[in-house]
């Protein structure tokens, strides 16, 4: 009869023959072939007593809500404008920050520009790598032109030994490069896996709220482009950023999708040069493009919000006839579902004969367009091209259309409308509905309509 073993999981089992240790227990040892060799040889059981921390916790006692004091902080501006911007108006003391994006994106790049501006005789700053040596973090500082003998470099991935350091050193940021890498030693599995990154998380959570230290960590994502670990990691950090990027662009899209401390979907715009990344003060003229010429058809300018920045979007649509049955449609940067509406929109209530067309619509410059504010530009550029017509140049497109063809409003048209004023706009396209108490900028033409064939109708796409 079989011998059944408990199969714990504090003991291992090892081969009298060739002394073999496996976790389980076995009739034949997998190394030597030998049978009924395996016996148990029990280990140290696991402590289940949780493992002291270092810092000063950030508990407090019951209070009233009257009788809390509200905590006014001094943000401090890291020098990066696009950065600070989507940080609130700057980096907060005690937050932690969380930055995301696929391998090579530029976020060992940014943190360390960033890390070299903080840096200060009053605010020195500890960049600890746990995937790059002193050396290599100093050769791309001497790329980037960084040289601050306030900013502190280490390698280390022992999660104890940081902490060691925070208090040999007394640094006011620490930037942990990268939270995969980092592990305590005291809990089981390796390094980036679930229970070690939140805990790794944990730990550092109270260094920023107990000793008011601003933390920032950098993160790996998946291949779908979701950061690596547990979603609790998002859930604990003040601030989530995301970097962007289509392939092989050089502008670098950074946004905020979680923020304790100012607006969310913020964005911020770089170019990565050689110099290291530099900022984009206005992303509405790189999306644009060279707009000197005549506008081609098939060509509408867009006013996205992204957070509290309106950005001006050039849509671009290509309408061909199809060599096959079936008509292609291809969507880059515009969300497809929302394109497909708009198709139907314009065959059914517009008159424009898409069925047996292909369709291509594109987003220019990288910049994924998912607001229904967008929707009148897509409809126009598609209208544009299938007639082979340019739009009237200069000329804003903004509304929400819906399936009966109508034009429904949009929030913070003012600012939409002074951001294209503000790039030499003559003309913008809105609804109707919504212009109550609105003021047209100086110089920009404001023409309402109720419909989507209306708004044709103004660029001579449709006739009366």
């Amino acid at each position: 009869m079989s011998k059944v073993r408990p199969g714990k999981s504090h003991s291992v089992f090892v081969c009298k023959g060739c002394g073999n240790e496996q976790s389980k227990w076995s009739g034949q040892c997998p190394a030597c072939g030998e049978w009924n060799s395996l016996t148990e040889a029990p280990t140290a059981k696991p402590s289940t007593e949780k493992s002291p921390r270092r810092l000063t916790d950030f508990s407090s006692n019951v209070m009233r809500l009257a009788e809390v004091r509200a905590e006014s902080a001094v943000r401090r501006l890291t020098g990066l404008g696009e950065f600070d911007r989507i940080l609130g108006g700057g980096v907060w003391p005690g937050s932690m920050v969380l930055l995301g994006g696929a391998p090579g994106i530029g976020k060992s790049t940014l943190m360390l520009q960033a890390a070299d501006r903080l840096a200060a005789p009053d605010h020195p700053v500890l960049y600890v790598s746990g995937e790059e040596s002193p050396s290599q973090i100093k050769g791309r500082a001497d790329r980037l032109g960084v040289k601050n003998d306030r900013l502190l470099l280490a390698s280390e991935t022992d999660l104890l030994e940081v902490l060691r350091l925070v208090e040999e050193h007394q640094p006011k940021t620490l930037v942990l490069d990268s939270i995969q890498t980092a592990h305590k030693p005291d809990l089981p599995g390796m390094p980036g896996s679930v229970g070690q990154i939140r805990e790794c998380a944990a730990e550092l959570l109270h260094l920023a709220k107990g000793k008011g230290i601003t933390v920032f960590v950098l993160g790996h994502v998946t291949k779908d482009g979701e950061l690596a670990g547990p979603r609790v990691l998002e859930h604990i950090v003040d601030t989530v950023l995301y970097f962007e990027t289509e392939d092989r662009n050089v502008y670098r899209i950074l946004r905020a999708v979680k923020n304790r401390f100012g607006p969310t979907n913020e964005i911020g715009v770089f170019e990565m040069t050689s110099r290291g990344l530099m900022e984009v003060t206005n992303p509405s003229e790189l999306f644009l493009g060279d707009r000197g010429g005549a506008t081609p058809p098939g060509a509408a300018v867009a006013a996205v919000m992204e957070g509290t920045r309106p950005i001006l979007v050039e849509v671009q649509a290509l309408v061909a006839r199809t060599a096959f049955g079936m008509p292609r449609r291809q969507v880059s940067g515009v969300d497809y579902n929302r394109a497909m509406i708009l198709i139907a929109v314009l065959d059914k209530r517009c008159g424009v004969p898409l069925d047996s067309q292909d369709v291509y619509v594109n987003a220019a410059g990288g910049l994924r367009v998912e607001e229904p504010a967008a929707d009148l530009a897509v409809a126009a550029a598609m209208a544009g091209a299938a007639a082979d017509k340019s739009l009237p140049p200069l000329t804003l497109w903004v509304g929400e259309v819906g399936l009966s063809g109508e034009l429904r409003s949009v929030g913070q048209l003012s600012e939409r409308l002074a951001e294209a004023a503000k790039l030499g706009f003559k003309t913008a396209v809105t609804p109707k509905s919504g212009l109550k108490g609105l003021q047209a900028p100086p110089g920009l033409k404001v023409i309402s309509v109720a419909t989507l064939a209306e708004a044709l109708k103004t660029a001579g796409l449709a006739e009366d």
